[in-house]
C-alpha cells in the first residue's frame, strides 16, 4: 500500500525505485484504487485489459463468480497511466488495474453510467469524497474476494506472470528477469 497518488503518485514511485524487496521478486502489482459503491455487478472492468497474465487470472476466477471481464469504460481518460501501479508497470512489473464494473445486477446500463457520471463530478478528487451512508458495499465486498482470488493464483502459480508480447513494459521486466 502506497499513498500520495494525488500529488503526482509519490508513494508508488518513492517505492518503486526503493523497493524493500527487489522489483525481481515482486510477482504482480493490484491497484485496489477504489470500491464500488453501488452494489453488485456481473462484470469487473479492467484498465489496461490486455496488458499481462494476470487478465488470465482474473478471468478465470471472475468466471468462478459467474461474471466477465470487460475493458476501461472510458479509456480516453488515461487512467492506467495516473495511478500507482503506474510507477511499478514502468519498471517491468505486472501490473493490473481494475475497477467497478459496469453492468450492475437490477440496474440498466443507463444507470450505472449516470452514476459514475454523478461520482466523477460531484466526489472525484473532491473533500466530499468519502463514504456515504446509502453505499451498497456488497459489489466492493464480491470485488475483494475477487483480487483475493487472483492474488492468492499468483501466489501459487509455477512462474511469475508476465507482459503479454507486445506490451510496452515487456522489456523492462524480460531484463530485470536476466540478471
Amino acid at each position: 500500500m502506497v499513498t500520495a497518488e494525488e500529488k503526482g503518485l509519490l508513494g508508488s514511485e518513492y517505492y518503486s525505485l526503493n523497493p524493500l524487496y527487489p522489483l525481481a521478486k515482486t510477482a504482480a502489482v493490484i491497484n485496489i484504487d477504489g470500491v464500488n459503491q453501488w452494489g453488485r455487478t456481473k462484470d469487473i472492468s479492467v484498465i489496461g485489459l490486455g496488458a499481462s497474465d494476470l487478465d488470465d487470472y482474473l478471468r478465470q476466477a471472475a468466471q468462478e463468480q459467474g461474471r466477465t471481464i470487460t475493458p476501461d469504460p472510458e479509456p480516453e481518460k488515461g487512467f492506467y497511466y495516473r495511478s500507482d501501479h503506474f510507477n511499478f508497470a514502468k519498471q517491468g512489473v505486472p501490473a493490473l488495474d481494475p475497477d467497478s464494473g459496469v453492468e450492475y445486477i437490477g440496474k440498466s446500463p443507463e444507470w450505472g453510467r449516470a452514476k459514475r457520471e454523478e461520482y466523477t463530478a460531484k466526489d472525484y478528487h473532491a473533500p466530499s469524497d468519502e463514504v456515504k451512508p446509502d453505499w451498497d458495499l456488497s459489489g466492493a465486498a464480491e470485488d475483494a474476494q475477487l483480487l483475493m482470488a487472483v492474488g492468492y493464483r499468483v501466489a501459487n502459480a509455477d512462474r511469475l506472470p508476465e507482459w503479454k508480447p507486445g506490451n510496452e513494459f515487456k522489456a523492462k521486466r524480460d531484463a530485470m528477469m536476466k540478471k
